[in-house]
């Protein structure tokens, strides 16, 4: 046996699995060759019929799917049914709008005929995280099989059965076997894939080393990459802003699936007239908070994933302190054999702290005092990553010219920061290369050929 799956609520095992062989992995790999080069030849209304298809067993099997989710990887039970229901959305709008979004487009040029195609690139290597299991891998399958590509899935180790499940509902829905392909495999086997002729692009969703590590093989082996990596939102709170409202939402933003989201709030900026109010607010309802079950309706605080990753954020925590952030509440594991951790909030945080200038991949809360609205933006910037934000204000008009002063790419009015199948995501800086999403993200794995015709 090569990994196992835990209950991250009770910590016990729950199965065992071993690393396809390298015999195993080629067999699947010229499996997916043949079936992605039928796919590339087939119509849009059969891709469509797929994805429909697929969207109707989603819906199917949304409360099986649902408890996979939240025992593989801790998820409360309510948010894993809403991630099973984005998955079925994401099927139906790409059904219906894939082919208006991949039309060739005519140009005025002094040949006869001139246009832009947007063709299949092949098989796209999926590289995907565990906090959100099913949803990262939609996100990233369903535009790439509306295109005609065919997908490899390289699933994170601790959410194999979240994998099983996506491979066997695309079998459900009439997908050819090894259209999308679940590979149970080692970094070294991953690293192979990525150099395999027959991949053509890598999507990865992860870490910032991760991704740096990844980027930099797909660039050494010439394959287009789309990486979706960390981040370190920045909330901002001005003087105007509905309170209530902003710190309702500050709690969903940080403390939903145990912190665990790259797009979750982390920085909260507040200017002075708010954040005495703002920051007891936020210690309350922290405090009000409950852990236990995921599967159980009162529970409002999911475990972490992983107890590795819980000491990492104990450490970050510890490390905040020693630098000279305050410790409001929490900072410490939560009685109980799950990979619980409190819900914290730390003040006085500022550049250069820990808790400022990395990624905390948990539950928990950083508040930064700024002196007005040009030091939030500046501090919001002040930091390599660049995937989302939020500002807080009634005045729309400078609100939404603050928002195109960040650097980010995914920025939110009176909302939290959240990924719409509408819209394009992704993030600049540190936080990732390219798009996935609307109609950039179904183009980002097609060969955008030009056609001229003399």
């Amino acid at each position: 046996m090569n990994f196992e799956t835990r209950n991250p609520a009770t910590g016990e095992l729950l199965e065992q699995f071993d690393f396809l062989s390298d015999v195993q992995l080629e067999q699947k790999l010229n499996q997916a060759e043949k079936v992605s080069l039928a796919w590339r030849g087939s119509s849009f209304e059969e891709r469509s019929k797929l994805l429909k298809q697929l969207a109707e067993k989603l819906h199917e099997q949304r409360d099986e799917l649902a408890h996979t989710i939240s025992l593989e990887m801790g998820k409360r039970l309510v948010e894993a049914f809403g991630e099973v229901d984005k998955c079925a959305l994401a099927c139906s709008y790409y059904a219906d709008n894939a082919e208006a979004m991949l039309q060739d487009e005519l140009v005025e040029t002094p040949a006869r005929k001139s246009l832009i195609s947007y063709e299949p690139l092949g098989i796209v290597l999926a590289i995907m995280p565990w906090n959100f299991p099913l949803w990262q891998v939609f996100r990233c399958m369903v535009p790439a099989l509306m295109a005609g590509n065919g997908v490899l899935l390289k699933h994170a180790p601790n959410v194999p059965r979240c994998a099983r499940a996506i491979e066997q509902l695309l079998l459900d829905a009439g997908a050819m076997e090894g259209l999308v392909t679940d590979l149970t495999i080692s970094v070294e086997q991953t690293g192979n894939v990525i150099a395999d002729r027959r991949v053509q692009g890598i999507a990865f969703t992860g870490s910032e080393g991760a991704g740096r590590q990844i980027g930099a093989l797909a660039g050494q082996h010439l394959k287009k990459a789309v990486l979706e990596l960390g981040g370190s939102d920045p909330f901002i709170v001005l003087d105007d802003a509905d309170l209530e409202v902003a710190v309702d939402t500050a709690m969903r933003a940080r403390f939903s699936n145990a912190g665990q989201i790259c797009i979750a709030a982390k920085r909260f900026l507040v200017v002075p007239s708010r954040i005495e109010e703002f920051t007891a607010l936020m210690v309350e309802k922290a405090q009000a908070m409950q852990h236990g079950d995921p599967l159980l309706a009162e529970t409002t605080l999911a475990p972490m994933a992983r107890a590795d990753l819980r000491e990492l954020v104990q450490r970050q925590v510890q490390a905040s302190v020693e630098e000279g952030a305050r410790l409001l509440t929490g900072g410490e594991n939560l009685p109980g054999d799950g990979y619980f951790f409190a819900p914290t909030v730390l003040d006085n945080v500022r550049l250069g702290m820990t808790a400022y200038n990395e990624e905390i991949f948990g539950p928990v809360a950083a508040i930064v005092a700024v002196r007005d609205e040009a030091d939030a933006i500046a501090q919001a910037n002040a930091t390599r990553f660049g995937l989302g934000a939020s500002v807080w204000t009634e005045d729309l008009e400078k609100g939404e010219a603050i928002l195109r002063q960040l650097e980010v790419g995914n920025a939110f009015l009176n909302a939290q920061v959240a990924s719409d199948i509408r819209m394009p995501f992704g993030g600049v800086k540190a936080s990732g290369l390219g798009r996935e999403l609307g109609i950039s993200g179904i183009r980002e794995f097609c060969n955008t050929k030009s056609i001229w015709v003399a």
